[in-house]
């Protein structure tokens, strides 16, 4: 269903009140700022040498706290007062841009600066002990400074919290998916907790009558597979004259829209896994680079909240890439790039390969059934880290048991358990839930999408991924932050999010 949002208007409007304007000028200063600093967290996830790590734990909460103050000067509040109370002559963007101002302006405020540097400077200094905990498998040593962390973040939730009148967690949760609840997400996640466990295991019974799935051989050489996935996502529509692909402990996309910095990690032995990080990653990477252009110094001209961030990486990852059209498409290149030939490298094996279900320990190589298990869990246990009712020290013993129940498996160890990830470290926490929102808005996405593009299988078969591209560009990617999630989904979809579409998917995908 197309929309009929409002597109961004061709140029920032000068004639505007001299509030107005002076906020724009203000919010454009600390873009700025935001855009450096994320370059700063890649060059730290990336090539930054260990030695580097105190130096550059000084520059980020440097920088937070400088843009921080910037925001919380008192003029900042008269400004929003005066622009609001003249908001008639503003237009349709500015007046959203205005709102998204007011909320970033909120958030500020309602946290001391003191709080926010040592925050900065315990979230740096723990980003850098987890590499190292969880490489070593050693837990123990990260407990001191994780559990820094989560009292800092404790405190920041109590400041949000007093000043929105809002739960310590949805305080949080509100900096991510701005508007959202633990009251939205509880029931959809109990509807998916409710249904999944049996779905589960009628896949798995379905799957042992299925042919068994060959694991194609390697070595598979870093170099061919950096490779491969750059021919993949330019053919998805990935700039590479604004952005570029490196290797990280742990893939994430940052950087800025004119210049996305998107990272995966190579197993030489599994290629599979790291083309569907790369194509996952190239999926928030696409987001970022359709962000209105006239408005990426602006808050409005942002992403608009994680679970749409989410939903354009699932989107690409899940319902496109691991699905018979795509694959026709990628087969051919990638049996190329490895010299595949044989039983292995046939479409139906390597569909089977993509559409394996089975119960894991690691969260980002989970397949598309279980994960929402694994963000449930972890949605569970930071509610608990946050409330005081788990300590740090505690948290293996939770993950295992919540392991055992969601998943029926126990981790061997912690670094394929509670070490995996690196969101609680950098502070993130509220953060969880939005993976496996994204994953149901994404569904209702791609199903409105395919439903709009005539002759979608055969497009996608050839090749052709423009018209798509073009549907996410229009849809979703250029609205930025001008309309909220459910007013976005609700104009390309029909509906607000819900699990219905979710639910219909695995459905047809694994048991047709």
């Amino acid at each position: 269903m197309a929309s009929n949002g409002v597109r961004p208007s061709k140029t920032l409007m000068p004639e505007t009140s001299t509030a107005y304007s002076r906020l724009e000028k203000t919010f454009a200063r600390l873009s700025a700022i935001s855009g450096a600093t994320a370059m700063l967290h890649w060059d730290s996830a990336t090539i930054m040498p260990a030695g580097g790590s105190k130096a550059r734990a000084e520059q980020l909460a440097a920088l937070s706290l400088i843009s921080h103050d910037i925001l919380v000067q008192k003029n900042i509040g008269e400004l929003l007062d005066e622009a609001e109370a003249g908001s008639h002559s503003l237009d349709v963007w500015q007046n959203a841009n205005l709102t998204e101002m007011r909320n970033r302006w909120r958030h500020a405020t309602a946290v001391d600066p003191d709080l926010v540097e040592a925050h900065s400077h315990a979230t740096s200094h723990c980003e850098m002990l987890w590499r190292d905990a969880r490489r070593n498998n050693d837990f123990a040593s990260l407990v001191p400074s994780l559990t820094e962390v989560v009292r800092l973040t404790q405190h920041i939730a109590e400041a949000k919290s007093a000043a929105f009148s809002l739960s310590p967690y949805d305080a949080l949760l509100d900096e991510y998916e701005p508007g959202c609840s633990a009251s939205v997400i509880d029931p959809l996640f109990a509807d998916l907790e409710g249904f999944l466990p049996d779905f589960l295991g009628a896949v798995l019974e379905r799957q042992k009558s299925a042919p068994a799935v060959i694991k194609p051989e390697g070595p598979f050489a870093e170099s061919i597979q950096k490779q491969l996935g750059q021919e993949l996502m330019t053919a998805l529509g990935f700039d590479f004259n604004h952005g570029r692909l490196d290797i990280s402990h742990h893939p994430f996309t940052g950087g800025i829209p004119d210049d996305v910095r998107l990272t995966t990690r190579y197993e030489e032995d599994d290629f599979t896994q790291s083309l569907m990080g790369t194509l996952h990653e190239t999926g928030h990477a696409l987001y970022e680079q359709g962000l209105p252009e006239k408005w990426r110094s602006q808050p409005v001209g942002t992403a608009r909240g994680m679970a749409l961030h989410e939903s354009q990486s699932l989107l690409i990852e899940m319902q496109l890439s691991r699905g018979p059209d795509f694959l026709a498409f990628a087969l051919p290149r990638i049996k190329a790039a490895f010299n595949g030939s044989g039983a292995a490298w046939e479409q139906e094996n390597l569909e089977r390969l993509y559409l394996a279900v089975e119960p894991g320990f690691i969260r980002v190589d989970a397949d598309e059934v279980t994960y929402p298990l694994h963000v449930i869990l972890r949605y569970s246990l930071e509610k608990a880290l946050l409330s005081g009712d788990l300590e740090v020290a505690d948290l293996p013993a939770a993950w295992s048991s919540g392991m055992r129940k969601m998943l029926g498996i126990t981790p061997p160890n912690d670094r394929v358990g509670c070490l995996q990830d690196i969101h609680w470290p950098s502070g993130a926490l509220g953060y969880f839930p939005t993976y496996t929102l994204g994953a149901m808005a994404a569904a209702q996405i791609y199903r409105a999408a395919k439903s709009d593009i005539p002759d979608f299988s055969s497009k996608i078969r050839a090749g052709s991924f423009n018209e798509l591209l073009g549907w996410l560009r229009r849809n979703i990617h250029e609205l930025g932050s001008s309309q909220s999630t459910d007013s976005i989904l609700q104009s390309a979809t029909g509906v607000a999010l819900t699990v219905d579409a979710f639910k219909a998917h695995l459905k047809e995908r694994y048991l047709p």
